[in-house]
């Protein structure tokens, strides 16, 4: 019987930018080893798998080469998805148990809000590696749970940088965020994600980055909500909100593909 697939952009209210996911919404759960073999075929930074349970959803997320422990945008899609589809009420607070503990997701002010736990970072030396891979000097380097975190000298020099992706990919690390303070009238920072050792080699808007950069920012802003601006080639825009323990990442998300895996 066909699965029903769909792709959503996510952090973004026009097609064809922002991050696109594909979500299965599927009623058993699946094999592993099927996950990552149609993650593979979609070849989007991740292909998120949805069940139900009695008072959740059941979420994971791939990668097109491994299972991500914590995803963003794919999670933004997949509410989208649930949402549009009539599985949930418009208000209702949809509840995902994921590898990263439960995550909530519900609808304000016209936006998809994702509550997120919030991942402090630390000051570390940057391994010389990780300097010549991004070829620009780095202001700080700190490192966070999944990734390091690379402060960059100005908004133009994180939308300028061009990365050695294969040097970048022997990073010991899921990926390499590079950010600054924005100049761009109405943001608050920018940022890039890149993550070529898990087969992503830049991801166009990266929510679990911004549950690392939230607080990054927050602390040297003076603020707790703030707006973001992902500059990929696609790009992508978050709003964060800083909660004690959590991040709330507030964002638009589009249907572009509606389908069927045969």
């Amino acid at each position: 019987m066909p699965i029903p697939i769909t792709i959503v952009d996510a952090f973004t209210d026009k097609a064809f930018s922002g991050n696109p996911a594909a979500v299965c919404v599927l009623e058993v759960d699946p094999d592993r080893q099927w996950m990552q073999l149609v993650a593979r075929e979609m070849n989007l930074s991740e292909t998120a798998f949805v069940v139900p349970r009695k008072d959740a959803w059941a979420l994971r997320w791939f990668s097109p080469q491994v299972e991500i422990d914590l995803c963003g945008h794919a999670t933004l899609a997949t509410a989208h998805v649930l949402w549009k589809a009539g599985r949930a009420a418009a208000d209702a607070t949809l509840r995902f148990r994921t590898k990263s503990g439960d995550l909530l997701a519900s609808q304000r002010d016209g936006l998809i809000w994702l509550d997120f736990p919030s991942l402090a970072s630390e000051w570390v030396d940057a391994p010389p590696m990780l300097r010549d891979a991004l070829g620009a000097k780095p202001v700080s380097v700190a490192k966070y749970s999944f990734d390091y975190l690379v402060e960059l000298e100005s908004e133009a020099a994180v939308r300028d940088l061009a990365p050695d992706l294969r040097q970048l990919a022997d990073v010991p690390a899921r990926g390499v965020v590079v950010t600054a303070a924005a100049t761009t009238p109405g943001f608050d920072f920018v940022s890039r994600f890149f993550a070529p050792r898990v087969g992503v080699p830049e991801d166009p808007v990266t929510g679990s980055a911004h549950c690392a950069l939230a607080p990054y920012w927050g602390e040297r802003l003076g603020k707790s909500a703030m707006l973001a601006y992902q500059a990929s080639a696609r790009g992508g825009v978050v709003r964060v909100e800083r909660v004690g323990d959590r991040v709330m990442l507030g964002g638009n998300a589009v249907t572009v593909v509606q389908g069927a895996l045969a």
